[in-house]
Formats: C-alpha cells, structure tokens, sequence
C-alpha cells in the first residue's frame, strides 16, 4: 500500500530541531506526519539529549506525549516518566528539561508559538 508509512523506532534519522526557526541546543526530531506548514498538525519522535532544555512555548492547539524513554521535567517539578501520556490543553504555556536525556512520541494540533 503505498500510502501506508511503517517507522522502525530502531532506525530512526533525527534532525536538529528546528520547530521555532532556530536549532534548539540537545534536541533532534524524526517527523513521521508533523508539517508546520499544514497548521502544524501530526506526529514526530523527538530525542532530548541529557542535560538539554526546551525553549518556552504556549501551544495554539492540543500538544500530546507519550514517554519512550528517560525523564522529562515541567517548570513546576513534575516529572514525565517512560509509559506516562501527557496532553497539554490549547494555550497552555511551559518549557520541559531533562538530566539523563528522553525519547518521546510527540501528536500535535497546532504550531506552538515560542515565548
């Protein structure tokens, strides 16, 4: 079928990520349906290096998670965990950071605009 698209998580060729317009030190993404350019729907895989950070962001549209892999850290000390699913509400606001570094499925609805 050649609309079907199968990732191997074993495989993956990561990107600097670059979502807002500049490369985010640590951080690389495999977009699997992301496009930015479509209202910045669908799903990538992203890698944070240990030791990396987000930039702060509020999203326009649903942001959701699922942890791969690692620890991820909320501003307010909230720890996102290997198997955790997290969702984040339209105009939500937040930056997240890791110690020993994650691998997280990202579904998004919607661009997050950097603050």
């Amino acid at each position: 079928m050649e609309k079907r698209k199968i990732i191997n998580f074993n495989n993956l060729k990561f990107e600097p990520f670059d979502n807002y317009g500049v490369v985010v030190p640590g951080m690389s993404w495999h977009k699997i349906s992301y496009n930015k350019q479509n209202g910045g729907q669908g799903t990538y895989v992203l890698k944070m290096e240990p030791g990396s950070k987000s930039l702060p962001h509020e999203h326009t549209g649903f942001e959701e998670f699922l942890m791969l892999d690692g620890e991820l850290i909320d501003p307010d000390g909230k720890i996102f965990k290997k198997g955790d699913f997290i969702s984040f509400a339209p105009r939500s606001k937040h930056s997240s950071q890791t110690i020993n570094g994650c691998l997280v499925l990202v579904f998004m609805r919607g661009v997050n605009k950097a603050i």
